[in-house]
């Protein structure tokens, strides 16, 4: 069976970190929303058995995380999962179950010290060479819902080559700091800048709280912010998010138009000797102009899979 489910996987193309723009925490005794997620659209879909699974259901969902996985990579999604703590019972029993499944990757609540990702890594590693799995085949994504790990995240991205991205939460950040919580999300302003700098600086992507009210005008408002700041994937709790989030975090047909416009006329305004010139009232400059390769080729990149 575990020789089986390694073929499957390594035939199919796995959407590769930096395009993953929408990860879906659905509850592993949820089965409506069960069996909404392979076709929710999201890119990562995460069997959530911690704040979403009540402790008397989570013998049922580890039981079945491996045909979960199954279905979730079957139509294209990197199947994930999100266990206890590891300081918990539950969370070694988690994650003794979960990765018989061969999960794409770990999530890891509540980080607050490189320790816990040190202490995960060994442990994904002794279950990888004992149940016959790549070694560094998981991948693993601390969750900064702390402000003690809020100070920590560039270390905690650091603890292992196999953080692939890390995730900040809305509603314990917000509690942990005594802070309002309210649906224009100021409170989390600073928190959101000083993680998506401390994931750039590491090297890991960062991944956005989720919007945890159901308006979808909120969802693309909050979206379209994270954007601004630099964010390119967004967490999600709603599945009725998840279009919105991928359309937002996907360059428009518009915007490739006009970086292509900027890209060729700067390269124009190059090659007469010029260093910068201007275009539709802004001076393009070499970070614009590298930028406006980027956002080409993150489209061309995100069109090869979501084409298929």
């Amino acid at each position: 069976m575990n020789v089986q489910r390694s073929s499957c996987r390594e035939i199919k193309r796995v959407r590769p970190p930096a395009l993953r723009r929408s990860w879906l925490f659905v509850g592993g005794a949820d089965d409506a929303e069960l069996s909404k997620a392979s076709g929710s659209g999201a890119d990562v879909v995460i069997l959530e058995l911690e704040d979403f699974t009540a402790p008397g259901m989570r013998p049922v969902a580890r039981a079945k995380a491996a045909e979960l996985f199954d279905a979730w990579r079957a139509v294209g999604l990197i199947a994930a999962v999100r266990i206890n703590p590891l300081e918990t019972e539950d969370g070694l029993v988690d994650i003794e179950a979960v990765m018989r499944g061969r999960p794409d990757a770990v999530l890891l609540p509540k980080v607050a010290e490189p320790h816990q990702v040190e202490c995960l890594d060994t442990r994904v590693s002794c279950l990888e060479r004992d149940l016959g799995f790549p070694n560094g085949s998981t991948e693993l994504v601390p969750n900064i819902e702390l402000a003690r790990g809020l100070m920590q995240t560039y270390k905690i991205c650091r603890a292992s080559e196999r953080v692939s991205a890390c995730l900040v939460a809305s509603e314990d950040m917000a509690a942990d700091l005594g802070a309002e919580r309210g649906p224009d999300g100021l409170e989390l302003n600073y928190v959101r800048e000083r993680f998506l700098l401390e994931c750039v600086a590491s090297d890991v992507v960062a991944v956005d709280c989720p919007y945890t009210w159901v308006n979808l005008e909120g969802v693309e408002r909050e979206t379209l912010h994270a954007r601004r700041l630099g964010y390119k994937a967004k967490s999600v709790v709603n599945a009725d998010h998840v279009a919105t989030i991928n359309t937002v975090l996907t360059p428009s047909a518009d915007e490739v138009v006009y970086a292509r416009e900027v890209v060729s006329k700067f390269e124009t305004a190059q090659g007469a000797g010029a260093g910068r010139m201007e275009l539709n009232g802004t001076l393009v400059e070499l970070p614009i102009y590298l930028n406006a390769k980027r956002v080409i080729e993150r489209a061309e990149a995100l069109a090869k899979y979501d084409q298929g």
